[in-house]
């Protein structure tokens, strides 16, 4: 599948606005971090775009959560790899993280809400004046973003980076795609 029919297919299951934007940033931060890492950069994309297609089906459910995506994107015939990694990043159901690729989407995907945290609490409400500066002092504050999970976040150390290089990559990743995702 081309990045054009999973976009495709991504409008046709998820109809919240916000929750495409997010499940973009993710696949910006993802294809940043794959291109960093020397990983296949379609493929990591993709995980990322996909990751959440299921959400306006089991938001409400986050037991069914990432388990019915995969057997979406199974159906559609994605990889196997891309199915398993968009399977495992929901922690709730303790399966193992084993590649790169789950590792890489696990970390990827609460960094977008918080680097979107970051750019809504400045007064332009754009990625463009976010500074690395103003992300370490957000990561310390349990109170900003809460949803975001630092702890999820720091397996970035799984990746072989540290905190700030994943956050840099992340943000750098966001900023490049700030016009499409409204920031």
């Amino acid at each position: 599948m081309d990045r054009d029919a999973a976009l495709d297919l991504l409008k046709q299951n998820l109809h919240n606005e916000n929750l495409i934007n997010h499940s973009l940033a993710v696949e910006a931060i993802m294809r940043g971090l794959a291109e960093y890492l020397g990983q296949d950069v379609e493929k990591f994309g993709l995980a990322g775009l996909l990751h959440d297609i299921d959400y306006d089906q089991t938001g409400d459910d986050f037991h069914r959560h990432s388990l019915v995506a995969a057997e979406m994107l199974e159906k559609e015939g994605l990889a196997e790899d891309i199915v398993y990694a968009v399977k495992v990043h929901n922690e709730i159901h303790g399966l193992e993280r084993k590649s790169l690729l789950d590792k890489t989407l696990y970390a990827a995907d609460p960094v977008s809400g918080f680097i979107t945290a970051a750019a809504l609490v400045r007064p332009d409400k754009k990625l463009a004046e976010v500074q690395m500066k103003s992300l370490r002092k957000r990561f310390k504050e349990t109170a900003f973003a809460r949803g975001a999970s630092r702890e999820q976040m720091d397996t970035c150390v799984d990746l072989g980076l540290e905190r700030e290089e994943f956050l840099n990559i992340a943000l750098e990743s966001m900023k490049k795609i700030s016009a499409q995702i409204g920031l």
